[in-house]
């Protein structure tokens, strides 16, 4: 018998997970969400699905739809996600998040700490957090001694075609927050806040120049996992050489970080979304492994699809593996526990040979080193 999981969120990232759960056959989705127009739009896709309109906002209605349900996903804005994982703590059943925020993920652990035996909560799955912490843990273990660990993560438009060299691509509000909000690392051996945007470098990958720079919430949990353990650790986000100029001159010259929902209306009008994207993930580490001090890198860059007839973009497909994934293998009681579970305790053989997992099994593209230039 299949087993009820509720989905609450039906955008861009919400189809993505609907769609791949539901091929499987082993879930039954029952997906809310405040706006029926997205609810429909699923529903033409995957007509068995329940769907349900649903203020988040409302712990009666949140408790009314878990019931029957083992699961919940989140695939809503960070700011909606500690009222989700207080209905499902007082209902018993399975969370899961797409976070990057790092206040959201404090209180979702301080709610796992209440959960009842064999219930578990996990947050910040999908991308960044999400896999790019699994893939970069299970590089770390290669070593005896680790000195330094290099996240790095970008979601680009394949063809840019405006100054900022870039296209909308999942949620706007988790991208206006990544960009304006403090940024973890550890330095010297000790956790430490560091600005948005700062950090600035550029790099090259079979050719082609990036630049990255430093972004909120990417790190997850690692730092906290980490410390003691490294000397350097730090999560920066890959944009196209340029981007990350334009973008200092709106946030800080112009302080639009400090008006982010007049931001959010001016990128949402003026800037596209699009489906043409590529996702590179690119993590390198540093350490000593058999008396010698060495570097240990992973790449991947991930394209957008085209699925049963509907285009998915990269940002989509990874995202929806990434959380899918670790539901998948929590359900199916593959990984288990109480509490909470952080992204860097799922094995990484586990993850990849899981069948949404999969979608990141690509080939490696370390054809040249990579050069980093402050």
């Amino acid at each position: 018998m299949s087993q009820t999981i509720l989905l609450i969120g039906a955008g861009k990232i919400g189809r993505m997970i609907a769609s791949m759960l539901q091929g499987t056959g082993d879930y039954h989705l029952r997906i809310a969400d405040r706006v029926p127009a997205a609810l429909e739009r699923i529903q033409k896709r995957i007509p068995s699905a329940e769907i349900h309109t649903l203020n988040a906002d409302s712990h009666p209605e949140l408790l009314h739809l878990m019931q029957g349900c083992t699961a919940v996903i989140s695939a809503l804005s960070f700011r909606e996600n500690p009222g989700v994982a207080r209905a499902a703590q007082e209902a018993g059943i399975n969370y899961f998040d797409l976070t990057e925020d790092r206040q959201t993920t404090a209180a979702v652990k301080e709610i796992a700490d209440d959960a009842v035996p064999g219930q578990v909560f996990v947050p910040q799955c999908g991308l960044a957090p999400g896999f790019v912490t699994i893939i970069t843990k299970h590089v770390m273990e290669w070593f005896d001694e680790i000195d330094t660990v290099r996240m790095r993560v970008g979601a680009l438009p394949q063809h840019p075609t405006n100054a900022l060299s870039y296209n909308l691509t999942w949620s706007t509000d988790g991208l206006i927050n990544e960009y304006c909000n403090p940024c973890e690392e550890i330095h010297a051996h000790k956790i430490k806040n560091q600005h948005p945007l700062e950090g600035l470098e550029q790099f090259t990958l079979d050719g082609n120049v990036y630049e990255a720079f430093n972004t909120s919430g990417g790190l997850g949990t690692l730092c906290e996992t980490m410390d003691g353990h490294v000397r350097e650790l730090n999560y920066k986000t890959i944009r196209y050489p340029g981007h990350h100029m334009l973008m200092k001159f709106l946030l800080q010259d112009l302080r639009l970080a400090d008006r982010r929902e007049l931001l959010k209306d001016v990128m949402e009008n003026a800037i596209p979304v699009t489906f043409q994207d590529v996702v590179i993930v690119f993590c390198t580490v540093r350490g000593n492994r058999n008396g010698q001090f060495v570097e240990k890198s992973d790449l991947r860059k991930l394209y957008a699809q085209e699925i049963n007839g509907e285009q998915w973009s990269a940002i989509q497909l990874t995202t929806g593996a990434g959380i899918c994934a670790v539901v998948d293998l929590v359900q199916q009681n593959l990984l288990s526990g109480t509490g909470l579970i952080r992204q860097e305790e799922v094995p990484f053989d586990m993850f990849i040979n899981n069948r949404f997992g999969s979608y990141f099994e690509t080939e490696k593209l370390l054809s040249e080193p990579s050069t980093f230039i402050k």
